[in-house]
């Protein structure tokens, strides 16, 4: 789909999908809605696509008045892949490419939603860019400087966490990513391979759906360039993520949403993302785990229409 205008309300709804630069590379983005609202830039956690930003989430954040805008990272889905071997990046690097997504579209300042690593690309923004920045919602995340290697590898190896450490991922969660499965050559066994994570992930109290992961699976094995790229996400978290220090002197409104059953970042997390910095609001999601299940999306809609109102 090429740029158009969007004259009706059907067409408020309808995608526009446009390549944009980010220095050498090319970040794919889906803009939705009226391009006089006020921006709501998605971005999303490692290894995911930004259609895994549900279209229903999207659509009631478009009703409400909302720009909204969701891309591919580096290495994910239609955006251009790396080499990580002979030129790595890091955290700050994929902060940067969303800063480019907002200068492809001529967006001067939008409202930030992170997920997951998301949520620490966007409060890095935060502390090093906040002309660009109107409102962060952190989601399923956890404080920027978190040493989550060293807080894996010491669960994984049984040595206990230091003090003042968060919390690691839960041993069920630990035990199936050490045991990664050999990559799928095919649609049906990529699923496959996928669904266990997924289940984990999700969390053991909300209904699971294993319908709607298949159908998201489905869409994100089959628009991608490589797979496997993804990976890379890993590797650039796994440099730092910064320093925690600058989040007390994060001054734009923060919204921190987090699942009292979020199996890889538990809720320990949320609550100390939300202590680090001055004025940040925290709401528990009864339930949620590390996904973001269609049945949560007007709950997430409400409270980020409200955040960026």
């Amino acid at each position: 789909m090429q740029e158009n205008e969007r004259g009706t309300e059907k067409d408020r709804f309808a995608g526009v999908e446009r390549m944009v630069p980010a220095g050498e590379l090319q970040l794919w983005t889906e803009e939705f809605g009226d391009p006089d609202d006020p921006a709501v830039l998605l971005v999303m956690g490692a290894g995911a696509q930004g259609v895994q930003w549900n279209d229903g989430f999207v659509r009631r954040l478009v009703a409400g008045g909302r720009r909204v805008i969701r891309y591919d990272h580096r290495d994910a889905g239609r955006s251009s892949t790396v080499d990580f071997a002979t030129r790595p990046y890091t955290v700050a690097d994929m902060a940067a490419d969303a800063l480019a997504v907002l200068d492809g579209l001529g967006v001067e300042r939008a409202h930030f939603v992170g997920a997951s690593l998301g949520g620490v690309i966007a409060q890095r923004l935060a502390a090093t860019h906040p002309d660009r920045m109107l409102t962060l919602t952190a989601l399923a995340s956890t404080p920027l400087g978190t040493d989550m290697a060293d807080i894996v590898s010491r669960a994984m190896t049984g040595q206990p966490s230091l003090p003042g450490q968060l919390p690691p991922p839960t041993p069920e969660l630990l035990a199936l990513l050490a045991s990664a499965p050999p990559r799928a050559t095919s649609l049906e066994g990529h699923i496959a391979s996928r669904m266990p994570l997924w289940r984990l992930l999700h969390g053991p109290e909300l209904p699971f759906d294993e319908e709607e992961y298949r159908a998201m699976e489905t869409r994100v094995y089959e628009r991608a360039r490589d797979l496997s790229a993804a990976l890379n996400h890993t590797l650039a978290g796994a440099a730092g993520f910064g320093a925690a220090e600058v989040l007390a002197g994060v001054a734009v409104p923060v919204l921190v949403l987090h699942g009292t059953a979020d199996p890889m970042f538990p809720f320990a997390h949320g609550e100390a993302l939300a202590a680090a910095i001055p004025g940040a609001r925290l709401v528990p999601l009864p339930g949620m785990g590390h996904t973001l299940p269609s049945l949560l999306d007007g709950r997430l809609a409400e409270e980020v229409l409200r955040h960026t109102k």
